[in-house]
């Protein structure tokens, strides 16, 4: 494999550094580096969103119909870096890259108009309706019930640890609409706007004191089964649709990268206050294994988007993905950790419900808590085991 960049995406990679020399405000860049939740600040990341839309350089991986690039993959490469390097903020991908491929797929035209452009813009803000109280790593026992009544659904039941669903105006949804069969045969995926009566949104406040995830309960609310994406009763294979997008279709590995030079900032500072820091090298040893294990994660990574740019979806390998990159992030939080000792619980001003990061150092003890979550979401990690040993191992 020829990892050598051409001289034509030499001149690209130069051409997106110049746009983020000057595009990037440095408060977001600023916002994102004290971020210490599983996704930054909605205002931050729209600000962001709506520079790139400007620029049409939002959405790569969609397709050039709907607003995408038509870059290659080296291209979304060489941009998804860059963006990391300079410090820019990741979208909020529920809408972006979890719903809309999803809608793509199986949408139909009126809804593939009445919605991507709006996911696009910033005008919708979704949250995603899977997992319940009962129903998590075990999703097909969901009980969140749709029952038919003219033209409408009548939706009962909850959606818990939603993120984000405070801020949300829509929320995309499993819910039951059949319960005669296997219990993933009687699931379809719902459109639900938030400001439809009978929503209630309940709030769930993390170990690191933020509120960023929610119970959303309904109460007898009326969605348009216009509102349902593809077939009644085929929304699990919709879901595991998205699911392979949520976990392993885009680049984790340059996020985990950035990351990894800040824990090196944060092991050179010790030294220069401690010279017996690490004086056995302990540290230093573990950080060599997370790079080699993220140089892997960097080939398997291009290796997916060859697949995804020729109209493919990630397939099995997401489950790979999760593993790896959910484990690389945690070592790096715990070692961040490590490396500030008690400095890094730092007491945290509180406004509008979420601490105020004052600095990276007072974010680096909530990004280890709120991490620890990444094990369960979006599929548990003994989940992706099971994946794996099935479709690609063939047990």
């Amino acid at each position: 494999m020829n990892l050598n960049f051409s001289e034509e995406e030499l001149q690209f990679q130069r051409e997106v550094r110049e746009f983020l020399q000057h595009n990037l405000p440095a408060h977001i860049v600023e916002g994102t580096a004290n971020n210490g939740s599983v996704f930054v600040e909605k205002d931050i990341a729209l600000e962001w969103q709506a520079i790139l839309v400007k620029k049409g350089w939002a959405v790569p991986q969609w397709p050039v119909e709907h607003g995408g690039t038509d870059w290659t993959p080296a291209q979304k490469y060489i941009f998804s870096k860059e963006c990391y390097h300079a410090g820019a903020p990741m979208l909020i991908p529920l809408g972006l890259l979890m719903l809309a491929p999803v809608i793509m797929a199986f949408g139909t035209a009126q809804q593939k108009a009445e919605y991507l452009p709006k996911i696009l813009h910033g005008e919708h803000y979704w949250c995603q309706g899977y997992s319940e109280p009962g129903a998590g790593s075990d999703l097909a026992s969901l009980k969140l019930k749709a029952e038919a009544e003219g033209d409408d659904y009548i939706v009962n039941g909850s959606k818990i640890w939603t993120t984000h669903a405070h801020l949300a105006d829509h929320i995309f949804c499993l819910v039951r609409t059949d319960t005669s069969g296997k219990p993933q045969h009687g699931i379809s995926f719902l459109l639900i706007d938030m400001d439809s009566p009978g929503v209630t949104v309940e709030p769930i406040i993390t170990m690191a004191g933020d509120h960023e995830v929610n119970q959303v309960f309904f109460d007898n609310v009326r969605v348009p089964m216009a509102n349902r994406i593809g077939e009644e009763n085929k929304g699990w294979s919709y879901a595991k649709y998205l699911l392979e997008f949520e976990r392993g279709g885009g680049f984790s590995a340059h996020r985990i990268r950035h990351e990894l030079d800040n824990l090196r900032r944060l092991m050179a500072a010790a030294k220069r206050e401690d010279t017996a820091f690490d004086s056995h090298g302990d540290i230093e040893r573990k950080v060599a294994r997370i790079e080699i294990d993220l140089k892997a994660l960097e080939i398997t990574e291009l290796r997916i988007l060859s697949a995804v740019s020729g109209g493919g979806n990630p397939g099995p390998e997401s489950s790979i993905m999760k593993l790896s990159y959910t484990k690389l992030e945690q070592d790096i939080n715990e070692l961040s950790v490590d490396v500030l000792g008690y400095t890094g619980f730092v007491m945290n001003p509180v406004a509008d419900g979420n601490p105020v990061r004052a600095d990276y150092i007072s974010s680096v003890v909530p990004r280890y808590l709120n991490n620890r979550a990444a094990s369960i979401f979006g599929g548990s990690q003994e989940i992706q085991r099971n994946i794996i040993a099935k479709m690609v191992l063939g047990l």
